[in-house]
């Protein structure tokens, strides 16, 4: 299995529309649409396209969401995960498996409505990282 192209970097913030602001006040950058819940990830997301990737703004949904704990930790946000994708997700997850990496749970459906897992972070250089199956209308 070859790295495939980073389809996003994912930065949590407490707020998505104070980071949204300053995206546009900095870079001129919009929104790629409106922010969205995934209650399924405790999150709430909303895409900023870059000229070869895009950054994804993760918001916590509540008080058990994962991002709450990177926040508390973090509470001005930052950086939370790199995303690469992969032509076929059941397939990576062996091999990340068999080559001894943790692999976080099942494939489940993520923020680009195709199948995600994430990589421990102590697997990956200190980085947690998402598997991300590439979007069968994408490039």
């Amino acid at each position: 299995m070859k790295l495939g192209r980073l389809n996003h970097v994912g930065v949590a913030t407490p707020s998505i529309e104070d980071s949204l602001a300053l995206y546009a006040r900095l870079f001129g950058a919009q929104p790629h649409g409106s922010a969205f819940d995934l209650p399924a990830q405790g999150v709430r997301v909303c895409f900023v396209d870059t000229p070869n990737s895009q950054i994804e703004l993760i918001e916590p949904l509540g008080p058990d969401s994962p991002v709450r704990k990177f926040l508390e930790k973090n509470p001005l946000g930052g950086q939370h995960h790199v995303c690469f994708e992969v032509p076929d997700i059941h397939a990576a997850k062996a091999v990340f498996e068999a080559k001894g990496a943790r692999v976080l749970g099942e494939p489940r459906l993520g923020a680009h409505g195709t199948l995600v897992f994430f990589v421990h972070p102590k697997d990956m250089g200190g980085v947690l990282t998402e598997i991300m199956e590439t979007p069968k209308q994408a490039h």
